[in-house]
This record gives C-alpha cells, structure tokens and sequence, in this order.
C-alpha cells in the first residue's frame, strides 16, 4: 500500500541503469515518479548521466546497488552525484540496497586494501550528502563513512512473510550458518517461536567452507537459515547437507542480497534446500531461471520508501524496526 507522504515537492528520486525496477516501486510506494535522468555509454566505456529535469534547491536520492557489473555501477554512482550537485541540488543522498566491496573491510592479512573505507571515502568526497545502505556484510562500514549513514536491515520484510506461512512450517529451528550471525538468528527464532542452533564452520578459500558440528537439534524440524548474503552459496549449501544428514525435514534459506555468482546457481540445484527466498536488493541473474519455483523474491521497497519518507519530513528511521530485529552488530 502506497503511502502519504507529507512534504514531497522538493523530493526527486533518481535510479543507476541496475536498479532501475526497484527505484520504480519506491516511487510507487511514494506515489511520486522516477526521476528523469539517463546514463550513456561512450564506446570507449565513459560514463555521462545527464539529468533531465530541474533539481535546483530539491533533495534528491540516487537508488543504485553497486552490485555487479561492480565497478560500473560504482562509476556511475559517482557521476549521478556530481550531476546533482553540479545541477544546485539543495542535498543529494544515496540508497545503496547492496554495498559492493562490502566484505573487505578490514586487513586479515599484510599489504592488502581496506576498500569498504576506500569506497566510503570515495562516496563523500564526490559530494553526498547521506547515505542509505541494506544489511551490510559487516556493521562497522558504518562508521567508515563521515557524513550521515543509515544502516537499515531487511529483517521487517523477511518477518512478514515468514509470520504470514508460519503455520505451514511446523517444528521450526533457526540455524544460525556461522558464529557471527547468532545473534541476529536468536531473535528471529524468538519472534518466529522457533528453537536455535548454530553451526559451526571454517572458510577455506573464497569459495569454499568445511563446515562440521551443529549445536542443537534439527532431527524432524523445519529448518530457517538467515544470512545477509549468499555469493558463491558454499556456506549455505554445505550447511543444508549437514542438517539433512542430522533428520532435518524441509530446508529454507533466507538471504537479503542474492549475489549468486560462480558456482551458486549449480550448488543450489544440487543441494537439499527446498525454498530460497531473496529480496530485490540486486536483480536476479539470468541463470536463476533454472532454480524455478524454488526461488521466491521479497520486495524491500516499500521499506526503502518508507525510510526515504521518514528522512525527508525529519522523522526517525529506526522506528521503522522497533517491532523487528536489527542490522548485524
């Protein structure tokens, strides 16, 4: 249900090439149009975005996910922002519903990048003003950036839909795929009725985890992974056949940013999880198709809506999850 929306003459919402789908159904929630810009390609693979309408003195939003292509998608985010503000856009503010580079945010070892920050300097130094991004990789990218960060999470959207089937899932346990996701699969066990257990795994290569012991009991139940990605799905598929192998019964994973590159689309058609559910974060890849009706997408638009909403009028944003579970810690 779309929503009323106090102030909105001086409000423009604006989309990368990627995402232009889901900006289109935040402007719809926001019963207001996408703005009018277009992104042109040089052969030579330059960047222009030229903005098609007056945004003087208007607060304007750059929805974008720097998703793959990654460094296009960067690129362009850049230059939507100097075109903004070269345009006297009173603020310009950026909606990232997926942090590309997001998972190299700290040094695990010698003479490597830390380009989370690298990005988040690059972002305020280009001229936004705020930034909104979606279940980041880590919570501390946070405080990478020095102006205005909003760190939402996606939590409310997956909760309405899984309190709307609970009845249908049974004996229901939340497994938690690693250690660093306890505490966000305790509350969801807790607002579901659902038990807990936690599984334990170590990542070997980019693209590959051993996974060994479960703490709890799975034996008979449904069983509700939560993650806020799934990339190559080594975690998520090497943990579904772990919980088979202890009697698990139906088999549901639960990401926010379906990245589902290299190997993930093969895995999960060779693996025993029964339902994938995703959001629009990033647009499905063309070989997700094969996954059928195995694959079901959640819109977080009407939450990105309801945030930008918020902001715009100066009200508070993390009321939107006061009944919900928040963003990793």
């Amino acid at each position: 249900m779309s929503k009323s929306n106090g102030n909105i003459d001086n409000l423009r919402i604006f989309s990368g090439r990627h995402t232009k789908e889901l900006a289109g159904k935040v402007c719809d929630h926001l019963n207001i149009e996408l703005g009018d810009a277009k992104t042109f390609e040089f052969p030579d693979g330059e960047l222009l975005v030229k903005i098609d309408e007056d945004v003087r003195g208007r607060d304007c939003y750059v929805v974008i996910s720097t998703c793959e292509p990654v460094n296009d998608n960067i690129v362009e985010m850049f230059i939507f922002i100097d075109s903004l503000k070269r345009a006297s856009a009173k603020s310009v503010s950026v909606v990232m519903p997926y942090y590309g580079y997001g998972r190299q945010d700290r040094k695990d070892e010698g003479r490597v990048p830390i380009t989370a920050k690298l990005v988040a300097n690059l972002v305020t130094k280009a001229g936004a003003d705020r930034v909104l991004a979606l279940d980041l990789h880590a919570a501390q990218i946070q405080g990478f950036f020095d102006i205005p960060m909003d760190h939402l999470t996606a939590m409310p959207v997956f909760l309405d839909y899984f309190r709307n089937n609970r009845e249908r899932m049974g004996d229901l346990v939340v497994l938690s795929p690693d250690v660093g996701n306890v505490k966000v699969a305790d509350s969801v066990a807790d607002k579901l009725g659902a038990t807990l257990a936690i599984i334990n795994k170590r990542r070997v290569s980019g693209e590959d985890v051993i996974t060994r012991e479960i703490v709890g009991s799975v034996e008979g139940k449904t069983v509700l992974m939560f993650d806020d990605m799934i990339s190559t799905a080594g975690t998520v598929c090497a943990a579904a056949r772990v919980v088979k192998e202890r009697g698990a019964g139906d088999i549901i994973v639960a990401a926010t940013h379906p990245v589902l590159v290299g190997p993930a689309i093969q895995r999960h058609e060779d693996s025993q999880i029964d339902k994938l559910i995703v959001t629009d974060t990033i647009p499905l890849c063309e070989h997700a198709s094969r996954l059928g009706k195995r694959v079901k997408i959640l819109s977080v638009a009407p939450l990105l809506g309801d945030a930008i909403h918020n902001i715009h009028n100066d009200l508070s944003v993390s009321a939107l999850f006061r009944d919900s579970v928040g963003p990793k810690r």
